[in-house]
């Protein structure tokens, strides 16, 4: 049996943009993707501190150092420019890999860079 569990979160990053006109995903910054381990195309949870909602899309890379977190498609409409936002992955492990698991978690700073790492 395999166990959902936390693998990597970015911590309350600030959403730089929102645009409906795309298929859909969230651009962020690829230096916080390499620091949290997720890579493109990567399925994610989006969870808007600001006003509650949450949505599930995948990942698109952004250019390194831009500090963009652009959520894009559907789920623009429940995403505005400087909503506070929590970008969760999981992985699927056997109860022996979770014993050993520590997730890759960082909180942003006010410039979507990594402020700390936990």
């Amino acid at each position: 049996m395999l166990i959902k569990a936390l693998k990597s979160k970015i911590h309350r990053a600030t959403v730089t943009a929102a645009s409906v006109d795309y298929p859909g995903s969230i651009a962020v910054d690829s230096d916080l993707l390499a620091a949290v381990g997720v890579v493109p195309y990567e399925a994610v949870l989006l969870a808007n501190v600001t006003n509650g909602q949450r949505a599930e899309t995948y990942v698109v890379s952004a250019p390194a150092g831009s500090g963009k977190i652009e959520v894009l498609g559907a789920a623009a409409r429940m995403f505005s420019p400087g909503d506070i936002v929590i970008i969760i992955n999981f992985g699927h492990y056997t109860p022996e890999e979770l014993a050993e698991i520590k997730p890759k978690v960082i909180v942003a700073d006010e410039n979507n860079g990594i402020k700390q790492v936990l």
